[in-house]
C-alpha cells in the first residue's frame, strides 16, 4: 500500500521559516517533519511515498534526490572523480514527486496524483502533522468496512484552563486545566482510502478542497467510517507549535518517534 502525502501548500502560518522551504521540510529535531511522518509509517511497513508537491517543491526533489549520497559512508577519489560506497544508512524508501502546482487545492493536488495509485487503496495524510496513531489499526479498520474512506478522528483538548464562576459572588468553583474542547471529534487527517474516492473529485478543477465537498459527499453516501484515536496528534501550524515538538524531540519526549 502507498502512503500518499500532502506536501505543496504555502505555509503561510509558518511564514518564519517557510520563505525559503515548503512546510513540511521545517526541521524537528535536524530532520523535516516530512522525514517524521514517513518514519512513522514505515515502522509499520508502508515505505512507497508518493508526495504531492507545489511550493519550492525543488527542495523537497533535491533532499531526496542526495538522500542515499548523504546517508552513506563513501571515498571519493580526487584523482579521477570517482565515488566509492562504503556502507549506506538509507531507509528502504521509494518516493515518487509530484508537481501538483503551486496554488492547487488538497482535492486538486490529490487527483493529480491517480494514475500513480491506480485502482489500489492507498494512505493519506498532510505534511504537517506527527502522531503515534497505530497505522496498521486504521488499515484493519477500513478493510472491515465496505467504505470508501476511513477518516482519523481526534478530540482535542481546550487550550486553557477552565473555570466555574458562581456569578453572584465571583468565587471559582472548580477550576479544570486544559479540558476537552467543545466535545467534538475533528479530522486528524490521516486517512485510508479506496481508489473510488478519486470519483468524487472532477477533473482538471485546481480549485476543489477535499475538506469540502468530497469528503462531505463522501460522508452523505454513508461511505466513510472513523478510527477514534486516544493518543497523541499535533499539527505544526505555528513557530509555536515547532518549539514545542522539537522541545519534545530534544527531551526524548517525543510520542510519534515509534521507531
Amino acid at each position: 500500500m502507498k502512503a500518499v502525502i500532502l506536501a505543496g501548500g504555502l505555509g503561510t502560518r509558518l511564514s518564519e521559516a517557510t520563505t525559503r522551504i515548503p512546510k513540511p521540510m521545517v526541521e524537528i529535531g535536524g530532520k523535516p517533519i516530512l522525514w517524521h511522518i514517513m518514519k512513522i509509517y514505515s515502522y509499520y511497513g508502508i515505505n512507497d511515498f508518493i508526495v504531492c508537491c507545489g511550493y519550492k517543491q525543488y527542495v523537497i526533489k533535491e533532499y531526496f534526490a542526495n538522500y542515499f549520497r548523504h546517508n552513506s559512508d563513501m571515498t571519493v577519489d580526487l584523482s579521477n572523480n570517482s565515488i566509492e560506497v562504503l556502507d549506506n544508512h538509507s531507509e528502504k524508501w521509494k518516493v515518487t514527486m509530484i508537481d501538483t502546482g503551486l496554488n492547487t487545492m488538497t482535492g486538486g493536488r490529490i487527483k493529480k496524483i491517480q494514475k500513480y495509485v491506480e485502482k489500489e487503496p492507498f494512505l493519506l495524510t498532510y505534511g504537517d502533522g506527527v502522531t503515534d496513531l497505530n497505522i496498521a489499526k486504521t488499515i484493519d479498520n477500513f478493510i472491515k468496512h465496505d467504505a470508501v474512506l476511513s477518516i482519523t478522528a481526534y478530540k482535542p483538548t481546550g487550550k486553557f484552563g477552565a473555570l466555574e464562576i458562581d456569578h453572584n459572588t465571583g468565587l471559582v468553583k472548580s477550576f479544570l486545566e486544559k479540558p476537552d474542547g467543545d466535545g467534538n471529534w475533528i479530522n486528524a487527517g490521516f486517512f485510508v482510502c479506496s481508489s473510488k474516492v478519486f470519483d468524487y473529485i472532477p477533473e482538471n478543477d485546481s480549485t476543489v478542497i477535499f475538506e469540502k465537498a468530497p469528503l462531505e459527499d463522501i460522508a452523505k453516501d454513508g461511505k466513510m467510517i472513523s478510527f477514534k484515536h486516544n493518543g497523541f496528534w499535533k499539527p505544526m501550524d505555528t513557530m509555536r507549535d515547532n518549539q514545542e515538538l522539537n522541545k519534545m524531540w530534544d527531551e526524548n519526549k517525543a510520542p510519534w518517534k515509534v521507531w
